[in-house]
């Protein structure tokens, strides 16, 4: 009983309190990415999270696509520090499958291992639930590329004219982690 309760407090909140302990008592005895929490997204985070959309991509999500991911019941998460969003994550499960569907962290927070934290948080939860997790991600991303890659991703294919561009589309490639 104990344990399915734990289950779920973790689904709302993975944080370690201990850490921040040890943090204020011994400040080097844990880095940053350490402190960092993830939470389950809330309504009240959309103007924090999409001013971190607007502020990384040319063609925004929108307000009400993740209204939509509410509603489907995605796994939407933050990564904040201090209450203050760093970034945040989408994950859609079904049949099996995984599946990114958005991962993208505050433009002045980039390279200081955010977005590894929120993937390691998406392949865990995945873990058990499914047997691959997919992404989608442009080639002109190549500190995302390298990211995926070196977290154990491999290249499935290429999705022709996914995302949109300034002169048209742009391709995407597929990305999938075998999940055991």
């Amino acid at each position: 009983m104990f344990g399915m309760m734990l289950e779920k407090i973790k689904d709302f909140v993975v944080y370690d309190a201990d850490r921040e302990f040890y943090a204020k008592v011994f400040p080097d005895s844990v880095g940053r990415k350490d402190l960092m929490r993830l939470r389950k997204m809330r309504s009240s985070d959309l103007p924090g999270v999409l001013a971190i959309e607007r502020a990384n991509y040319q063609f925004p999500w929108g307000e009400d696509i993740f209204k939509d991911c509410f509603k489907a019941n995605y796994s939407c998460w933050v990564c904040e520090e201090s209450d203050n969003i760093l970034g945040y994550c989408i994950l859609a499960m079904a049949v099996g499958e995984a599946h990114v569907l958005n991962i993208c962290v505050a433009p002045a927070e980039q390279g200081q291992g955010i977005g590894r934290k929120m993937m390691e948080n998406l392949i865990e939860m995945s873990r058990g639930r499914a047997e691959t997790l997919f992404l989608e991600v442009r080639p002109s991303n190549a500190v995302a590329i390298a990211l995926y890659e070196d977290m154990g991703f491999n290249e499935i294919g290429i999705r022709k004219g996914y995302y949109p561009a300034k002169n048209g589309r742009e391709d995407a490639i597929m990305l999938a982690l075998e999940i055991f």
